[in-house]
């Protein structure tokens, strides 16, 4: 009997009709395995991976594999994205095993979960004789394959110790580590290494904090011509925003066609503050303030759920085809726009007849720049990419994953926060009825996402995923704290709300006292959560910042927000823990490294004593020109529930900046020229 008819997930749930007799990981399914006295399949996935969706068609709607399967094994399907914890245990075990890993994921355990045999994705006929034979093995070689399985347990549990001896994370490292990612930039693609390309945003926005601290123009060089090179690429949707998860080659130009939650939230703060750093004095902000918008205007229009959070990702593929929604042919265009019109078109996107895709299709790019070009050519690329558009919303689209990730959301609500603040200073410098528009749309949107995951803390702890509204049962793990407690502190900052403040203390203490590994560093799982083979602790960035990252960042912010140094002490022991990485892996250590560059930077913390948190001239000052990672609290003096407002008063009467740096004070100015020199 197939059991995921009643998931939680939008994965689980594309397997319900299978006749595999599929289990979602729990008690019940290693409890079947050893009443059987079957080994188990666990087989990891997500429901906008490309091979995920082939193997399923190709194995998992097979009556013989599903035989197989269902008389040999005791078979459990796993959303990678709401059990982080049981995907990176076995990851590491496929990593270990095979050298490499990757989705759908394919691990075969003993009953108590003990991996013996690991891969990914198998073709039918290679997995009907990978049946036959581990069927065999277990039944004539039992002693062998569990002697191997407790063996794989064993190394695993010897992970997330410590990566190395500790040591503060110091200018000189951070220097270092900027050093090193610009021996590695793709100097004529943007970017980092070869194919597969994916968009370093942690990187970046380490790059851009360094620049803001150093003035190292070599990095700002670097992240305005990586940002450029993937906003011209086929990696970002140049009809409707959004970006895709990477690119298969190095020139950015044909995506895995997936768009997930977390790359744009994080692609949303770099573009926002390079937007701020280059071209926010007023106006559209060239590219990157373009691309920053759409952005934005990609997670409200195609991931908002009528809950208030976001969905996780778009699928890659439509109807089984990957890409058929977003690709194009010189004739399609010419029948949409017409013949001068699509031709133009077809030169300025590089759709040709031989097609960058498969069966001579094209994904679009940008061959020129446009954003500074004539407004009569620019009215012209308008036009034709909302007619392109609006005749691509009526192919057959890509599935949506509509369960809402703690983690992800939490990177959604910290950047579309920090947008807003933007947008609100724009507007008030230059009014501009698209931008009020804007700012009141987006007002509403991030206080909707933000009340959603106040509805994922459950008595006292967070809770990984939702769905509809209804909060699901997987406990939250590192990243969702860190992230979600992050957001908190966003929130509190563009409200001057002293609630948002009180719920980032909670989900921090919580994770302080359960997370913790005792020399500085985080376990990803907490010490009364499921025991599985091993307890995962990576310390690395990846797709996403790591736990540890995430609650660096969010003890940085609120120790700012406070006052309390205990939480500035604890971010940097975290963060010290990493520090044996910097040298050769800097590019894994971004979103540390970002962090390490706020405390640095002190962090500022700036405060505004006003009757006009969002218009007066000091607030719009702080908006435009404080370094990345500073705090900036704006509101009443003595706000109830936002201590940095606590005794600072305006000075005769007039609105009154206060610059603290480490918990170090400037002079209170009222002169709006006078802030911008301290913060300069």
């Amino acid at each position: 009997m197939n059991r995921l008819a009643n998931a939680m997930s939008p994965y689980l749930l594309q397997h319900a009709t299978n006749p595999v007799d599929w289990y979602e990981w729990g008690e019940e399914a290693f409890a079947e395995a050893k009443r059987r006295d079957v080994p188990v399949l666990i087989s990891v996935g997500y429901s906008a991976c490309h091979w995920c969706h082939v193997m399923a068609h190709e194995s998992f709607e097979d009556p013989d594999v599903a035989r197989l399967l269902n008389e040999n094994f005791v078979s459990i399907k796993v959303d990678r994205e709401e059990r982080p914890d049981v995907d990176a245990v076995y990851m590491a075990a496929t990593q270990a095993m095979t050298g490499q890993g990757g989705w759908p994921m394919t691990v075969f355990a003993t009953p108590d979960g003990e991996p013996f045999f690991c891969g990914t994705y198998y073709p039918k006929v290679q997995f009907l004789r990978l049946l036959s034979a581990l069927t065999t093995a277990w039944r004539e070689q039992r002693d062998e394959v569990v002697r191997q399985g407790s063996t794989v347990a064993q190394a695993l549990a010897t992970l997330g110790g410590p990566v190395g001896r500790s040591a503060p994370l110091s200018a000189e490292l951070l220097d270092a580590a900027a050093a090193q990612l610009k021996t590695e930039h793709d100097q004529r693609n943007g970017g980092f290494g070869d194919a597969p390309k994916f968009p370093p945003h942690m990187v970046l926005l380490f790059l851009l904090r360094h620049h803001e601290r150093t003035g190292d123009p070599d990095a700002l060089e670097i992240v305005r011509h990586t940002c450029e090179q993937m906003a011209r690429g086929g990696i970002y949707d140049q009809l409707a925003g959004g970006f895709a998860r990477y690119s298969v080659d190095a020139t950015w130009t044909v995506p895995h066609f997936e768009k997930m939650l977390y790359d744009n939230a994080l692609l949303l703060r770099v573009y926002t503050h390079l937007w701020r750093k280059i071209g926010g004095d007023g106006g559209a902000g060239g590219l990157a303030g373009r691309v920053a918008r759409q952005t934005a205007d990609f997670l409200l229009r195609d991931l908002l759920l009528p809950e208030g959070g976001f969905a996780s990702a778009l699928d890659a593929d439509t109807e089984g085809v990957e890409g058929a929604t977003y690709v194009w042919t010189p004739q399609q265009l010419r029948d949409v726009l017409g013949e001068v019109d699509g031709d133009w078109a077809a030169d300025l996107f590089e759709v040709t007849p031989a097609g960058n895709f498969e069966r001579g299709t094209s994904v679009l790019r940008l061959a020129r720049d446009i954003d500074e070009a004539d407004p009569a050519l620019v009215r012209r690329w308008e036009s034709v990419r909302e007619r392109l558009a609006a005749a691509r919303a009526a192919r057959p689209q890509p599935a949506r994953d509509d369960k809402v990730v703690a983690a992800w959301n939490g990177l959604a609500v910290t950047a579309l926060a920090e947008h807003l603040a933007f947008i609100r200073t724009l507007t008030a410098d230059a009014p501009d009825p698209a931008l009020a528009g804007r700012s009141e749309r987006l007002t509403e949107v991030v206080r909707r996402a933000a009340e959603l995951l106040t509805r994922h803390l459950v008595d006292g702890r967070l809770r990984r995923v939702s769905r509809g509204g209804v909060v699901g049962e997987p406990a939250g793990v590192l990243e969702d704290y860190g992230a979600v407690a992050e957001a908190f502190c966003a929130m509190h900052q563009l409200t001057g709300e002293g609630r948002w403040l009180e719920l980032a203390g909670t989900l921090l203490d919580t994770a302080l006292a359960r997370f913790g590994r005792g020399d500085g560093g985080f376990h990803d799982t907490a010490d009364d959560a499921e025991q599985l083979v091993a307890r995962p602790a990576d310390p690395t960035d990846n797709a996403t910042p790591s736990g540890l990252s995430a609650m660096a960042a969010a003890l940085t912010s609120y120790a700012a927000l406070t006052g309390d140094t205990s939480y500035r002490e604890a971010a940097e022991r975290a963060l010290a823990t990493v520090t044996p990485l910097l040298p050769r892996h800097s590019r894994f250590t971004g979103y540390a490294c970002a962090v390490a560059e706020a405390l640095e930077s002190g962090p500022y913390e700036i405060v505004i004593a006003t009757d006009d948190p969002v218009r007066d001239p000091l607030v719009r000052t702080a908006r435009r020109l404080a370094p990345p990672g500073a705090v900036i609290v704006a509101g009443e003096p003595d706000r109830p529930g936002v201590p940095l407002l606590a005794g600072r008063s305006r000075r005769d009467g007039a609105s009154t900046a206060y610059v603290c740096r480490g918990f170090v004070c400037d002079r209170p100015v009222t002169d709006p020229d006078e802030l911008a020199g301290q913060l300069a």
